[in-house]
């Protein structure tokens, strides 16, 4: 079995998975973080959105050094939804990977957390002026970082915990917004002689809609949308319901559509559904290796919606955008995406709302992705709404704590890190808004499978990182 090094950081972890701490409810993480600087005589305050900043004085003889924030998000994924997350999450060993039994393993940012809580425990590490910045709600608002206020933290440096492969030093990250659309419809009776069936794609790979939406995985919705498209052109189908995808940041990897075609037709829905099978199997035999389709016949409702309302949905979620839209010019990455995140029927306001997120290094760029998913979406008769979404973090040219985070990791492994962007959202971009000037990096070890249940942390990489950053503590300035 892998040994789990650095002990005091696995074992703050595992503190860690015995709390609940969902997004937009880390009310018991909070208090736990909070009661976690007072125990150790630490300077500890939290703001009123429930963002925790926990001090620690400097070494002594290192007092004069410029103070460094090290700051990780306290809330995780919580997938799959039904899961009990009140209950500590079980973690288990493979090889060298940890996991967790049946959910998310929250090491998104559990262990970002775990390593800022085993370094303010320490008395042996050498560091100038620390604070340690925990924000809430990072996954599905970047509610705390939005609501951060000038002066909270006074640190000149910034190191973000939340990246997710080792050996590569982050200096900035996309932008991104979220578009919902509205599509209302009427029921209308069953047509007679109408053969009812669900149909179900799922164990899809997922990942992060940002850092994973170049790898050529499939979106579920996308999957489902384009065989109920197909469909549509050949025989009269209408649409019953539609509960597909999840969280706006993530690739859906299931989605389920209750659909009625003629009767006459029954057999050859499902010679196309198994041919539409081996079709996607073969487009995604590497990235979707164990995806599901299943066809179910079911009980005749007596209502489905109206034909106008949902052939405009399906032709609209056909047409709209997803993955990869432009590459950057000057580097090898993502510069503008989008995600089809969710399309959900909510049968008692008689509306079908579906929720997209677009992403861009580049503002004007995520503007133009933007309406054009509004556009598609408005064309067929929806109301859409695109939220004011969060900046993007440029580069600085000019990083000191850049340089002595390159040096020390060069110094300790011998070899350069890789220094990038990343398409996914960082809580950098906010922070440079409220802090000018504050001087960033983001690393973190290595992590796959995020914001799904099939995540897993890469157990060497945690001392690695955790020997770089307090390499890093105690050079800088």
């Amino acid at each position: 079995m892998c040994e789990l090094k650095p002990a005091s950081v696995f074992a703050c972890f595992s503190e860690i998975n015995k709390v609940p701490r969902p997004s937009k409810k880390e009310e018991q993480m909070i208090a736990f973080l909070m009661e976690y600087g007072k125990k150790l005589g630490l300077e500890t305050k939290r703001d009123e959105c429930g963002n925790v900043l926990i001090s620690k004085p400097a070494t002594p003889g290192m007092e004069n050094r410029p103070t460094v924030v090290l700051q990780s998000h306290m809330d995780m994924v919580c997938e799959p939804v039904n899961h009990d997350f009140t209950q500590p999450i079980e973690t288990y060993i493979e090889g060298e990977w940890m996991k967790a039994k049946g959910t998310t393993l929250g090491a998104d940012d559990g262990i970002g957390v775990a390593m800022e809580m085993a370094i303010l425990a320490d008395k042996e590490i050498e560091h100038g002026p620390l604070e340690c910045l925990f924000t809430r709600d990072e996954e599905t608002g970047l509610t705390g970082a939005f609501e951060l206020q000038p002066g909270f933290m006074t640190g000149k440096y910034l190191i973000n915990l939340d990246s997710e492969d080792e050996g590569q030093i982050f200096v900035s990250c996309a932008g991104g917004c979220r578009t919902k659309a509205e599509f209302t419809y009427t029921d209308e009776p069953t047509p007679a002689g109408y053969f009812f069936a669900r149909l179900a794609i799922n164990k899809l790979t997922g990942g992060h809609s940002g850092d994973d939406i170049d790898k050529k995985r499939a979106n579920a919705n996308k999957l489902l949308v384009y065989f109920l498209y197909q469909t549509m052109q050949k025989t009269d189908l209408r649409l019953a319901d539609i509960q597909a995808g999840g969280l706006h940041n993530a690739i859906p990897r299931e989605a389920e559509a209750l659909v009625a075609v003629p009767f006459e037709y029954k057999e050859q829905l499902r010679v196309d559904w198994n041919i539409y099978q081996s079709e996607v199997e073969e487009l995604y035999c590497v990235t979707e290796p164990k995806v599901e389709f299943h066809l179910e016949s079911e009980d005749a409702t007596q209502v489905v919606m109206d034909k106008e309302a949902s052939t405009r949905l399906i032709t609209a979620l056909q047409a709209v955008d997803n993955g990869v839209f432009a590459i950057c010019q000057n580097i090898e990455l993502v510069e503008t995406s989008s995600n089809l995140a969710s399309i959900h029927r909510l049968p008692e306001t008689h509306t079908v709302e579906v929720n997209s997120s677009q992403r861009s290094s580049l503002l004007q760029a995520r503007h133009i992705m933007a309406n054009t998913v509004k556009a598609v979406f408005e064309l067929a008769g929806a109301k859409v709404d695109v939220g004011e979404g969060y900046p993007g973090w440029a580069m600085n040219p000019n990083s000191k704590l850049l340089q002595v985070a390159v040096e020390q990791y060069e110094t300790l492994f011998g070899k350069k890190p890789l220094v990038r962007g990343i398409h996914a959202g960082l809580e950098c971009g906010l922070f440079s808004e409220k802090y000018p000037g504050l001087d960033m990096v983001s690393f973190g070890p290595t992590l796959r499978g995020v914001h799904s249940p099939d995540e897993k942390l890469l157990i060497p990489t945690v001392q690695m990182v955790w020997d770089h950053l307090l390499a890093i503590l105690k050079n800088i300035g």
